[in-house]
């Protein structure tokens, strides 16, 4: 068999065989913002639902999910390059969302978060007002402006 030299594929490896704290990263994300709530998706490929973990505290929210071998114990393993074992990623959210009422749902390998934008960061209508136009108080009272 004929093999041709390829830095690009050999450099490809290598950086696949990089890990972060003795672990490769996983857990790929997309994050954005509809409407009043900001949509985080997480790629978890062959994991089981009832080892995924979501937890709010102190501001951090944090994702823990487990992927386990799927090739019998008996088996000689010819290649293996699908990450397995506990996975954890934390995201430090800001006072803008409201992690306490975050909502997880994962279909199809895609766990989705959804946090909603906490209420006193949602956008307010502010009535303006001229100089010849009374101002209304909260009891319905019509007072003059003060200039």
């Amino acid at each position: 068999m004929l093999m041709r030299f390829d830095p690009f594929r050999d450099f490809d490896r290598l950086t696949r065989s990089v890990t972060i704290n003795g672990r490769q990263p996983w857990m790929a994300m997309d994050a954005y913002r509809e409407d009043d709530h900001v949509l985080l998706q997480l790629d978890l490929p062959g994991v089981d639902p009832a080892s995924v973990d979501v937890t709010f505290e102190n501001g951090t929210l944090t994702i823990k999910a487990e992927r386990r071998p799927a090739v019998p114990e008996d088996s000689r393993v010819i290649v293996s390059e699908r990450p397995r074992g506990s996975f954890t990623r934390r995201l430090a959210l800001s006072e803008n969302l409201d992690g306490e009422r975050t909502e997880a749902r994962y279909d199809n390998g895609v766990l989705t978060l959804t946090v909603p934008v906490a209420e006193q960061s949602k956008p307010r209508k502010v009535e303006v007002v001229t100089a010849a136009q009374p101002a209304t108080s909260n009891t319905g009272n019509t007072e003059p402006v003060a200039a």
